[in-house]
C-alpha cells in the first residue's frame, strides 16, 4: 500500500506542478486553474452524492454538480474580458462566490417544491444537496481566492503553501503516529488517529510552512517589486501551526460524514488514497483559514502595507 501511495504521488505531484507552471505563464485570469477547479467541483459533488445516497437522502447528482460548478467558477467572474460583474481592485471575488451560492439555494428550494410528493423525504434531500454545495462548491470557491490574495504573480506561492503545509501535516501525523502513537485522539470517529500523530501534524505543518515560505518566496516574488524578503520565521510558523490544526479538523470532519453513512472512503478513484474528497479534505477545510491568515499575517513581504 505504501509503494502504491508513493507511485500515485509521483504521478500526481508533477502533474499538478506542470499545470500550475503553465497557468502562471498565462497570467492573472488563470484559465487552467479554472478547468482544474471545475473538474474538482464535478467529481467532488458526485462523490458526496454517492456518500449521502442513504436512508432518506436522494440528492440529484446532475443538479448538485451544476450548482457546485456555478459556485466554484464564480471566483472567476469578471476575470475574462468585459463582464457585467466587475472584480474589485484587490482581486477579491468572494462576493461573487456568495452571490452564486445564494442563487443555488433559490434553485434547490425551487426544485424541491417541484419534486415534492409526500411528507418525510423532501427536507432530508434538500439538506443533503445544500450540504454538498456548501462543502464542495463554496469551499472550492474560497480556496480559489488564494490565487490572487497576495497578487497574481505570487498566486502559486500561496496555493503551494496551502498544499505543502496541509500535506506536510499529514506526513508528520503518519510518521509520528506510526512510531509512538498509542493514545487515540477520537477513537469513535477516526480510530487510526492518535495524540502523537496530532503532535506530528503540527510539527510537520509548521516546519513545512517555514521551509516553503523561506525558500520559495524569491521564486514567486513579483518582478516589479524593488526588494523582497522571506516572511519572518515566526509568522510562517504560526501560519503552519494554525493550518495544521485546521487541516486535522478537516480530516476529522470528512471522517464524520463517512462514519455516519457507514463508508470507509468517499470512493475508490485513487487506490491507496480513496476518493478526491479523501485527498482534498484538509485542503478544503483549511482554505478559508489560509485566506484569512494571508490577510492578517505579514506573509506577503513584497506588497506595500499602508495599514488599510
Amino acid at each position: 500500500m505504501l509503494v502504491w501511495r508513493i507511485l500515485v504521488s509521483a504521478i500526481l505531484i508533477p502533474l499538478f506542478v506542470g499545470c500550475f507552471y503553465l497557468d502562471a505563464r498565462l497570467g492573472a485570469p488563470a484559465p487552467i486553474l479554472l478547468g482544474m477547479f471545475i473538474f474538482l467541483a464535478v467529481f467532488g459533488a458526485r462523490e458526496m452524492v454517492d456518500l449521502l445516497w442513504t436512508r432518506s437522502f436522494t440528492p440529484n447528482k446532475i443538479i448538485v454538480s451544476a450548482c457546485c460548478v456555478l459556485v466554484t467558477a464564480a471566483a472567476w467572474w469578471g476575470r475574462f474580458g468585459h463582464m457585467p460583474i466587475k472584480i474589485p481592485s484587490d482581486d477579491n471575488t468572494l462576493a461573487q462566490v456568495m452571490l452564486a451560492y445564494a442563487m443555488t439555494i433559490l434553485v434547490l428550494f425551487l426544485l424541491a417544491t417541484y419534486r415534492y410528493r409526500e411528507p418525510g423525504a423532501s427536507m432530508e434531500t434538500l439538506g443533503a444537496e445544500l450540504l454538498i454545495v456548501s462543502y464542495v462548491g463554496v469551499l472550492l470557491g474560497v480556496v480559489a481566492q488564494l490565487r490572487w490574495v497576495a497578487g497574481s504573480e505570487a498566486g502559486y506561492l500561496v496555493i503551494g503553501s496551502l498544499l505543502i503545509v496541509t500535506k506536510g501535516g499529514d506526513v508528520g501525523a503518519y510518521t509520528l503516529g506510526r512510531l509512538i502513537g498509542r493514545r487515540k485522539l477520537v477513537p469513535l470517529l477516526s480510530p487510526g488517529k492518535t495524540w502523537a500523530g496530532a503532535v506530528g501534524a503540527l510539527i510537520g505543518s509548521a516546519g513545512s510552512a517555514v521551509l516553503w515560505l523561506q525558500f520559495a518566496t524569491p521564486l514567486f516574488t513579483p518582478t516589479a517589486a524593488a526588494i523582497w524578503q522571506p516572511p519572518i520565521w515566526w509568522a510562517s510558523a504560526i501560519y503552519g501551526l494554525i493550518l495544521g490544526i485546521t487541516g486535522l479538523v478537516g480530516d476529522l470532519c470528512e471522517s464524520l460524514i463517512k462514519r455516519d453513512v457507514g463508508k470507509k472512503d468517499s470512493s475508490s478513484l485513487l487506490p491507496g488514497f480513496g476518493g478526491l474528497l479523501d485527498l482534498m479534505d484538509s485542503v478544503l477545510y483549511a482554505g478559508p483559514v489560509a485566506y484569512v491568515l494571508w490577510k492578517a499575517l505579514p506573509l506577503a513581504t513584497w506588497m506595500p502595507h499602508d495599514g488599510s
